[in-house]
């Protein structure tokens, strides 16, 4: 049975790599043909156009994985299917589940790569490739700007501003805030925050703060000030697509840490979080169900098994989206949102398995 094992688990690894070889350059010719413009408009250097390409490539193929690997496995297996391959293995007494295992294991093979692609090299090139859009391909600057950006630096300090440039590292309005026993003591304000990067100061302008007294309030009054603040600059710049670019244990922490700061963006910090540890589990369930559904020679062929398996991927990839959504815009557990599907598709999986069986 070994020489089944192996037979399977080559075809099973060679087809999702031989897709990925097909899909990836088409990808790249796409994307290409629609920013070519811009490039040459910003005249981007050409290592620079290799480099963000190998970062699409990684963060596409992260992104789209169980997909592929889900076409792939109808596709080699309605092959199988349509030269009786699949009759003669199960005739000769192997039962569906020992048909099953070599792609289990070929899943396994795929879906720990995934994992660490997606843990540690998809991080880094998710940064690269969003740097790269917004430097050279994006109309608009300001679509990073931070707008209402509201954080908790310790226990008893709170900050905020009204929006925040990256470009220009300005904030508007902004607002420092100190408690003690929960009473406020004194409270800072400018009408614009500056961040010098050479000594790392701020210089506030519009400068006013209120020391709150027992009977009366100290105002002090200025129309410049520089001085140091016990926060960093990250606490201000952009957090839309931040949890993209920190690998999985950075990701924790971070998390961890804008929880602490009553963080608006912390649902979708968690969907990134959990989808990370979905994604590969997805594989393992589409594997099984592609291989309940194309394991059995029908009259269309291989096409009939094909438009099915694309209906099935294209139903799952819809409700990844929304419930991801859902979770991002909204009070549903980010946990909840992005286990649904699976959960959803592991039940379908089994009553799929079942009629195969038979």
């Amino acid at each position: 049975m070994k020489i089944l094992d192996w037979y399977i688990v080559k075809r099973y690894i060679g087809t999702f790599v031989t897709m990925l070889l097909l899909f990836i350059p088409i990808g790249i010719t796409v994307n290409l043909a629609e920013k070519i413009d811009k490039m040459l408009a910003n005249q981007v250097p050409f290592g620079e156009i290799a480099i963000y390409y190998l970062n699409f490539t990684i963060y596409f193929a992260n992104l789209l994985f169980p997909l592929f690997l889900f076409l792939s496995v109808i596709w080699f297996t309605s092959k199988l299917a349509n030269n009786t391959e699949v009759i003669a293995f199960l005739s000769s007494g192997v039962s569906f589940w020992r048909f099953l295992r070599p792609y289990m294991i070929g899943a396994t093979v795929v879906c720990v790569g995934a994992f660490i692609l997606g843990t540690y090299l998809a991080p880094r090139a998710s940064k690269g490739f969003n740097e790269f859009k917004y430097e050279y391909l994006s109309r608009n600057k300001k679509d990073r700007e931070t707008k209402e950006v509201y954080r908790q630096i310790n226990d008893n300090d709170y900050i905020y501003v009204s929006s925040f440039s990256p470009v220009s590292k300005t904030g508007r309005n902004f607002t420092w805030e100190h408690f003690e026993d929960n009473k406020l003591t004194y409270k800072m304000s400018a009408a614009r925050i500056v961040f010098n990067a050479k000594d790392t100061t701020y210089s506030l302008f519009n400068f006013k703060k209120r020391i709150v007294g027992v009977d009366d309030d100290i105002i002090v009054s200025k129309t410049k000030i520089d001085t140091t603040f016990a926060f960093d600059i990250d606490d201000l710049t952009p957090v839309e697509y931040i949890a993209e670019t920190l690998n999985t244990p950075e990701l924790n922490k971070f998390i961890a840490k804008e929880r602490a700061r009553g963080s608006s963006y912390i649902s979708r910090y968690e969907v990134t979080l959990q989808k990370r540890y979905s994604l590969p589990v997805a594989a393992y369930i589409l594997t099984i169900i592609a291989v309940a559904v194309s394991a059995m020679k029908r009259r269309g062929g291989m096409g009939i098994n094909l438009a099915f398996g694309i209906m099935l991927a294209f139903i799952f990839i819809f409700f990844d989206k929304v419930f991801g959504t859902l979770a991002e815009q909204s009070d549903f557990p980010p946990l909840v949102a992005v286990w649904t599907p699976n959960i959803l598709f592991a039940i379908l999986a089994v009553y799929l398995l079942q009629n195969a069986k038979r």
